[in-house]
């Protein structure tokens, strides 16, 4: 069985999504026959590259104000508590994620793509790195077992730039209009970071269909 995340890093939703979806899987019976690849996408793919500030300006623009801003992410902050994450909107800075995606397929590629989104969601909400910053990606990988080497040479040239656009142009052409999307062997589709039940049923069934049991 194949599980497929779309995502984004700087998607609060997807770092909860991958909590929950963790949960489910630690708990489907099956577990060792699910291969989990991860799929890149953009949340906002107009955002100025090498550009950072605070989200609380940046989503105050979109959505009407810091009030209105703070009473989400508040929300967003408490739901992400209940899965021991401890995000702190505080400290996030609003970037472009396309080349933290071209390093992310070069984990992939180097057998830590895990590790390495891991890594920088918790870079990126627990602890308020600046993801446009070419020396902060490089190291987070480092951490995650992407030699620096490999992550430098990706940044100086336009590696992977066709892979993260077919994930993008993949998300879209299932009918995904946001993330987290989770697809099992493209035949279910799970939108949002939904309760580990919801998980574990589509898990159960892909299984059933897949075993005839």
């Amino acid at each position: 069985m194949k599980l497929e995340v779309w995502s984004d890093v700087v998607c609060p939703w997807c770092y909860i999504g991958k909590r929950r979806m963790e949960r489910a899987l630690e708990q489907f019976e099956h577990a060792d026959d699910v291969q989990v690849e991860w799929r890149s996408y953009q949340l906002d793919p107009t955002y100025p590259t090498g550009i950072s500030e605070p989200v609380y300006e940046a989503l105050g623009r979109k959505f009407g104000g810091d009030a209105a801003v703070r009473n989400m992410l508040d929300r967003v902050t408490a739901i992400g508590a209940e899965e021991d994450l401890k995000i702190d909107f505080d400290r996030a800075l609003t970037v472009n994620t396309f080349d933290a995606h071209r390093l992310l397929h070069l984990a992939k590629e180097t057998g830590v793509e895990t590790a390495a989104w891991e890594r920088l969601l918790k870079a990126y909400f627990v602890q308020g790195e600046d993801l446009s910053n070419k020396p902060t990606l490089i190291r987070a990988l480092a951490e995650a077992g992407v030699p620096e080497a490999d992550s430098t040479r990706v940044l100086e040239s336009d590696a992977y730039k066709s892979d993260v656009e077919a994930d993008i142009q993949a998300a879209q052409s299932l009918g995904a209009n946001g993330v987290p999307f989770f697809v099992i062997d493209r035949r279910y589709g799970i939108s949002g970071a939904q309760p580990v039940e919801v998980f574990l049923q589509a898990l159960n069934r892909a299984h059933a269909d897949t075993t005839g049991n």
